[in-house]
């Protein structure tokens, strides 16, 4: 086992509260939440990890944010599956910020009512603009009581300035462990279908749709064609995502294409359409879908 954080997670397994991890694509972060989680375990607390990585996604699937209750060491060997869920719709933050960070802050809250211990992993987003907006208001609403930031150099500088400067918030910076694998951007995409894959297993159950169940609402007048493979999230009614669908457009009928239509009363429309076979995602702007602008 890679020990190079040792210290730190001794020190942070004494603690309660929010932990949250920040920090750049492939430097670690998923691996010591694990590695966090089950020491803090070992202490008897109960914890929670909250996966706010909506593209590389470890609990629940790619364009949601998952809580998962840890109870048990083996928990920490299936993460995959979320006790509860919430649709962001897109792989990527830009555009979506305030989804992205309601999401995650409500996921923190109700794990924090529950739990000794909750783990934030988050976005590899941590340059410009997008990235340090998105990082300030995480740390706004969910108040961790302490960040970990990890860098190889000092591509985390800023926000760690930013963060120090404008919250109490006690901020580690973590060298990244050499025992840290980069992926390249197809090994990424990959995972990411498998994910989708995983979420949207077959046999898909056609549920016919009204106008009216939409969030966004649609138009009035717009050409439903233009909502074919669109990704949307399954809204239970009382706020929680129940899982995924699939939009499909045939001769003027609307339908969603899920295996979660069980108890659903709405849908959230996503940024992203999907490939029913290959699970690709493209990025779309709802605008665009909605006016054609």
């Amino acid at each position: 086992m890679d020990d190079t954080h040792a210290p730190l997670i001794e020190d942070l397994t004494r603690r309660r509260g929010v932990i949250m991890l920040l920090g750049a694509a492939d430097t670690g972060k998923t691996t010591f939440a694990r590695q966090l989680m089950a020491a803090a375990l070992v202490t008897g607390k109960r914890v929670a990890f909250v996966d706010a990585d909506i593209s590389e996604s470890t609990v629940g699937p790619p364009t949601c944010v998952g809580l998962k209750f840890i109870d048990d060491p083996s928990d920490l060997d299936d993460l995959e599956a979320a006790d509860r869920l919430q649709f962001v719709g897109s792989i990527k933050a830009e555009g979506l910020v305030l989804q992205h960070v309601v999401a995650t802050a409500s996921l923190v809250n109700q794990a924090r009512g529950e739990t000794d211990l909750v783990v934030v992993d988050t976005t590899s987003t941590v340059s410009g603009v997008i990235g340090q907006t998105l990082k300030y208001h995480k740390t706004e609403l969910c108040q961790p009581d302490a960040i970990v930031a990890f860098q190889r150099g000092q591509e985390m500088g800023p926000i760690v300035g930013m963060l120090r400067r404008f919250f109490s918030t006690e901020v580690e910076e973590a060298r990244v462990s050499s025992t840290v694998l980069p992926s390249s951007p197809d090994e990424r995409s990959g995972e990411r279908a498998k994910r989708f894959a995983a979420a949207l297993t077959t046999p898909l159950q056609p549920w016919r749709v009204r106008d009216t169940v939409f969030a966004p609402t649609l138009p009035a007048g717009l050409d439903q064609a233009r909502l074919d493979a669109m990704l949307v999230g399954l809204q239970d009614g009382r706020g929680a995502c129940l899982g995924l669908g699939i939009l499909e457009e045939s001769d003027g009928v609307l339908r969603v294409l899920t295996n979660h239509g069980e108890g659903m009363r709405g849908l959230r429309l996503g940024s992203v359409r999907i490939d029913r076979d290959t699970f690709a995602v493209t990025p779309v702007r709802l605008r665009e879908v909605m006016f054609g602008i």
